[in-house]
């Protein structure tokens, strides 16, 4: 497939420019914002805030769930799929799961390639956006454009160009005092935010290393289907195509990689080189995604990151992230830090982070505080796109590079029928 090359190469950031906010944010409660300035709406406490959901799938679904759980004064009104199937299906679940505060009526129900922009056109408060990663640019871009607050699944884009869209919504979001809440979720555990801020506070040194696990089984996959055309089949087998998923590096793998970034003050390395490949899952069906990759990030303060990501079934599975520092280690997820006064463990509560990521939203918009994590969003995207890039290539990329590239995956426009892919990546031949 030859993929188009985009234009937008005006005002990119700089790896300097990027802010250190996450760091100097985390408070009791634990939560890092950048407050963006601007005109409020739906900030009355007890308002019924109306929710729109793109993307019904199992995380969709879940988000939905979650978004009604954190405010028991919101309403599902509105609902989006490609599929319809997958709509009616996640309808009867919500009408289940939560109760009175489900009320979609059939005609506030869309499907197809631009079901979302009819969503936008609804007066709905907030959107959830949990589509396949490919279409998070124009619809987080839409949802801006139409003044909505927005909880954005991760990752954010699938490659350059898809990012630094990003990135430009993100400001317009700030601009508009619009709320931009990220599905990095581990950015809003309880237990892992204390383990950072200690970390940050100098508990265990200077950070010297880092190491990122997230080693694990396969995933679903839904099969074929000979009415299904080419464009179908991909869209229901999303996770095994790079332009829809951004491979599992990208896909899955960032939660680890925002950890590293975080670790780092969320300023994004200089650097990265690695290896990857396609041992286990060689068969057509798997698309022309990766199912192992290892990639070392260098920073320019020294510190590396060490990111090891593996779909495989039958072998060792371990996800967490490892630190050492000039006096001591941490374990991010087990909660854990060692140095010479002992070892420290989180205690404290432990509610579930995809409910507290809902709690913040709905609570910043009825406080008329927003919350934008743009960037951190957009930079740990890119962090996972740039390894997936150093292993499909062989080559060491710099970060400015991959800020910078032109290439888009995927076709500009899509439609029902036939539809190309770039062949599998081979190292050394990839350019």
């Amino acid at each position: 497939m030859k993929e188009s090359a985009s234009n937008q190469n005006a005002s990119t950031p700089s790896r300097r420019q990027f802010v250190k906010g996450t760091t100097a944010a985390v408070v009791a409660g634990g939560l890092a914002t950048n407050a963006a300035s601007g005109h409020m709406v739906h900030s009355g406490v007890d308002e019924t805030l109306k929710v729109g959901l793109i993307g019904c799938g199992g995380r969709g679904t879940g988000a939905a769930v979650n978004a009604m759980r954190a405010d028991k004064n919101a309403k599902l009104t509105v609902m989006c799929d490609l599929f319809g199937d997958r709509l009616e299906h996640s309808r009867k679940v919500l009408q289940n799961q939560i109760g009175d505060q489900y009320d979609v009526a059939d005609d506030h129900c869309f499907t197809d390639f631009d079901g979302y922009k009819k969503v936008m056109d609804t007066d709905i408060d907030v959107v959830l956006l949990c589509t396949t990663p490919h279409f998070r640019p124009v619809q987080l871009r839409a949802a801006v454009e139409a003044g909505k607050h927005v909880f954005c699944e991760k990752p954010v884009a699938v490659d350059g160009p898809g990012v630094r869209d990003v990135l430009a919504t993100s400001k317009m979001a700030a601009e508009k005092g619009l709320n931009l809440v990220s599905g990095l979720c581990w950015r809003y555990d309880l237990g892992v935010l204390e383990t950072m801020q200690r970390i940050q506070d100098g508990a265990i040194g200077d950070i010297r290393s880092i190491q990122e696990n997230y080693l694990t089984g396969t995933l679903w996959h839904r099969g074929q289907d000979p009415s299904w055309s080419e464009m179908e089949y991909q869209m229901r087998n999303w996770l095994y195509f790079t332009w829809l998923s951004g491979d599992h590096i990208v896909e899955q793998h960032i939660h680890s990689l925002d950890k590293a970034l975080w670790l780092n003050g969320d300023v994004p390395p200089a650097r990265a080189f690695g290896l990857g490949g396609r041992q286990v899952r060689t068969d057509d069906k798997w698309g022309n995604i990766y199912d192992h990759f290892a990639v070392c990030y260098e920073w320019e303060s020294g510190v590396k990151a060490f990111a090891y990501t593996r779909q495989m079934s039958g072998c060792y599975n371990n996800v967490d992230d490892y630190v050492l520092g000039t006096k001591g280690s941490a374990v991010i997820l087990r909660n854990t830090i060692e140095n010479d006064e002992g070892t420290w463990k989180y205690n404290g509560p432990k509610p579930s982070m995809y409910d507290v990521e809902h709690q913040r939203l709905f609570a910043a918009i009825r406080a008329g505080n927003p919350i934008n994590n743009g960037e951190y969003m957009c930079y740990s995207t890119l962090m996972a796109i740039l390894g997936r890039e150093v292993c499909y290539s062989g080559k060491s990329i710099s970060w400015e590079d991959m800020l910078n590239d032109e290439t888009r995956l995927g076709p500009e426009n899509c439609t029902w029928g036939d539809v190309e892919y770039r062949p599998i990546a081979m190292p050394g031949k990839n350019a």
